[in-house]
């Protein structure tokens, strides 16, 4: 498939002057006087093969449909407006004689087959290009292939659509837009947009184009991050791996287990995997042992935001519940009060606590003024740090947390990793000091995981850029309204993260 747009509406004519008077007369020849005082412009259309006939003609389709507007059922009034240009071929001279090329006796004019195919729209003004077809017959009945038609070349494959509307469509998808409003700009049913984008995607990104196997990438990856995303509801996942260096997507399959992990080892080859260094990833053991299993030299990186999300999650969130029903059962409704709607300023950080009552102090607006819709502007509130130090008071288990997180922040700042490690022991000693359930958890997790979590001081890689992905890939399936083909959707995840502009 060609990629360059040619961008045009009408088609081309052929004049043989760039003098204004002579340009207009040629006009006037083809068309009749005056259709330049009635809104016509001629540029070329992408189709030198293609000869205008006659002029523009404009069809409007008005569709009445009813919305819901305040309780009411509204009707309006949507318009259709399709430009038709007729035309033939220039291959085709009605005044000139053709011999057949298979046995080069004369051929007769047998008639023509006209034929209609979408174009670059106009605005908002839809246009159609209808071009006859004509057709010659051998004269010597024993030709084995005795008809022949001038097809039009510019007729995109598998659709009536011109190639030129094929290019500006697959333009509008790799800039990223929706296959409904590609659908809505170009006229075309989503079906065939869908249709055009896969078949783009299949020639960037599988093997000769045919959507059967995946292209390998053409250089080595050092770094390299893995993690699940939701695929279908009835807990179907998938599994995508990517480079942590250029955030490209390397590979997309369904399943979240070991078995993911050989694939991909599988499709990249040995050569390939002895140049992974490192891997990051969430807690999940399938991974881990696959990896380790085939390629022990890789090191596997447990990164601070799963680390630190785990243990707001399942110790500080269920700290903070129990604590505040005991208080209730003490009877102290006011310190249970206190601890109510409180879970965000515990999961946060003390340094975020303190930048936020400094955008308090400088009287930062954290939300606008929307004068149409009387809503005041909203300054930045503080005394965030002062309640945070009033919840943790004098209660144990809360202050345990406040010292388990600023410890955690300051081990993944080291660059050495036996301080790393000897950091990470402090935190598991104190949540067992604790002797609470939750932290016995944590402390847990942080023993069974401390190489991998240790090793990030080594590497400093995290899979941040895995969890931007999957934020991307939600975006891209809820834009969509879902996307039921699998296929279609890897290849829409690995395109996107080539992130290439309108231009590229």
């Amino acid at each position: 498939m060609d990629y360059t747009t040619n961008v045009g509406v009408y088609a081309q004519l052929s004049l043989i002057s760039s003098e204004p008077d002579e340009i207009d007369q040629a006009i006037t020849n083809r068309f009749g006087s005056g259709c330049c005082e009635k809104g016509y412009i001629i540029v070329p259309s992408g189709m030198p093969e293609f000869k205008q006939t006659s002029g523009a003609k404009i069809e409007e389709e008005h569709k009445t449909y009813t919305i819901p507007v305040a309780g009411q059922k509204v009707k309006k009034v949507r318009v259709r407006r399709t430009c038709e240009i007729s035309g033939t071929l220039r291959a085709y001279d009605p005044n000139a004689l053709y011999v057949c090329p298979n046995c080069n006796c004369p051929m007769n004019k047998i008639g023509s087959t006209p034929i209609s195919l979408a174009h670059i729209p106009s605005g908002d003004t839809y246009v159609k290009i209808t071009v006859e077809q004509h057709r010659l017959k051998c004269t010597n009945p024993q030709c084995p292939s005795p008809v022949f038609t001038f097809k039009a070349t510019f007729k995109a494959d598998g659709h009536n659509i011109t190639t030129a509307l094929e290019n500006y469509t697959v333009s509008l998808l790799a800039y990223g837009l929706t296959l409904k409003e590609v659908s809505h700009i170009t006229g075309l049913h989503k079906s065939i947009v869908k249709d055009i984008d896969k078949k783009r995607l299949e020639e960037l990104y599988t093997v000769n184009g045919e959507g059967k196997a995946l292209k390998k990438p053409e250089t080595y990856s050092e770094y390299i991050g893995i993690d699940e995303f939701k695929l279908h509801d009835g807990h179907k996942y998938a599994t995508v791996i990517a480079d942590l260096v250029t955030g490209i997507v390397l590979f997309v399959a369904i399943g979240k287990k070991k078995e993911v992990v050989y694939k991909f080892i599988d499709f990249m080859g040995d050569e390939w995997m002895k140049h992974v260094v490192a891997v990051a990833m969430d807690m999940n053991s399938d991974f881990r042992e696959a990896f380790q299993d085939k390629y022990p030299h890789i090191k596997v990186i447990f990164d601070h935001f799963h680390i630190v999300k785990n243990f707001n999650d399942k110790v500080v969130s269920e700290v903070r519940k129990d604590e505040q029903k005991r208080l209730k059962e003490e009877g102290d409704e006011e310190a249970a009060r206190e601890l109510k709607g409180s879970k965000y300023i515990l999961t946060s950080s003390r340094r975020h606590l303190k930048e936020m009552d400094e955008d308090a102090r400088l009287g930062k607006t954290i939300r606008r003024e929307a004068t149409l819709f009387d809503r005041p502007a909203i300054k930045a509130k503080g005394g965030y740090e002062e309640r945070y130090n009033e919840l943790i008071k004098g209660n144990e288990l809360l202050s345990a947390c406040d010292i388990i997180k600023e410890k955690l922040d300051k081990a993944f700042q080291y660059k050495q990793e036996k301080r790393m490690r000897d950091e990470i022991k402090d935190i598991i000693a104190i949540c067992r000091g604790t002797n609470n359930t939750h932290f016995k958890w944590f402390a847990n997790l942080l023993e069974k995981h401390i190489d991998g979590i240790t090793a990030h001081a080594r590497y400093h890689i995290s899979s941040g850029i895995m969890e931007g992905i999957n934020n991307r890939t939600k975006t891209i399936r809820r834009k969509s309204y879902g996307l039921p083909d699998d296929d279609y959707f890897f290849l829409k995840i690995i395109d996107a993260s080539h992130q290439r502009t309108r231009f590229s």
